[in-house]
């Protein structure tokens, strides 16, 4: 019988390469997004599709109960949808740090507390929170998004624990810049601040940088075969940093503070202006 996978965030990027990828390892893919138009050249590929919108509790429930109605099983939930709230955490409203919790953390929550009952079931399982090195490592005028990943990062690894007598698995998968519109929604987010005045110089770097921020990119195809090898792997590692990029700036949350501070302040008096200090 072929194995199961419930993908979020589906409407392109990692979310479509992933389900794609998964399709080539000869899984049922159900592929989801919040308008089911964007799923349609997934469909045409061979994928199940479903609306599904992250923060609604409800949906999240009946996704899950409908492939298992369907199917008899779910082998492998993908918590990939997600967005980037930047901007200084003073001019972030709380009204947008808890929709960028909503989407980033209480999403997979709410997904990963309607599946597991089945998997547990089942005594088998893989739940593959897509994470990113901004979960490891945090960098000025990224708080909300840093807190975002954090978070999933730290319930990922008590949740690893917590199931591993029922026979499931919990895998992150860390990407640095990935080649995707992720950042385009990302300056969309930043430009509808409020500014305070007193950080112009920090968003005149994120825009002097904006068209480089690919640099060291990978393409969403490469965090797919990843997130595919946590899923069909028996024994999946607890954590896959993907890229270049990504695996250094994991790294570097082995620095001093007083080191990675001081890293942030010569990256910034390499722009025009020098966004972390006078």
């Amino acid at each position: 019988m072929e194995k199961v996978a419930l993908v979020t965030g589906c409407s392109s990027g990692i979310g479509a390469a992933t389900a794609r990828s998964l399709l080539d390892e000869e899984w049922t893919v159900v592929a989801t997004a919040r308008d089911t138009d964007d799923l349609a050249a997934l469909a045409e590929a061979g994928c199940e599709t479903a609306e599904l919108d992250v923060t609604k509790p409800a949906q999240c429930r009946n996704v899950v109960d409908d492939v298992v109605d369907e199917h008899g099983r779910l082998d492998c939930l993908v918590n990939n949808a997600g967005y980037a709230q930047l901007g200084p955490l003073e001019d972030v409203p709380t009204r947008e740090l808890h929709r960028q919790f909503d989407v980033n953390v209480y999403g997979p929550h709410r997904l990963i507390r309607a599946a597991l009952p089945h998997m547990r079931e089942r005594e088998d399982g893989t739940i593959v929170n897509v994470s990113s090195v901004a979960g490891r490592v945090a960098t000025p005028g990224m708080g909300a998004y840093n807190g975002s990943k954090f978070a999933l990062e730290g319930m990922s690894d008590a949740l690893r624990a917590e199931v591993e007598p029922y026979g499931v698995d919990v895998a992150l998968v860390e990407p640095g810049p990935v080649d995707t519109s992720f950042q385009d929604r990302a300056e969309e987010e930043i430009q509808g601040l409020d500014r305070s005045g007193a950080y112009e110089s920090l968003y005149s770097f994120f825009e002097d940088t904006s068209a480089v921020n690919g640099v060291g990119a990978v393409p969403p195809e490469a965090v797919a075969e990843v997130v595919t090898e946590a899923a069909v792997s028996p024994d999946p590692a607890a954590r896959y940093p993907v890229g270049t990029a990504g695996r250094l700036g994991v790294l570097s949350r082995f620095l001093p503070d007083g080191v990675r501070d001081g890293l942030y302040r010569v990256a910034g008096s390499l722009s025009s202006k020098n966004p972390f200090g006078d």
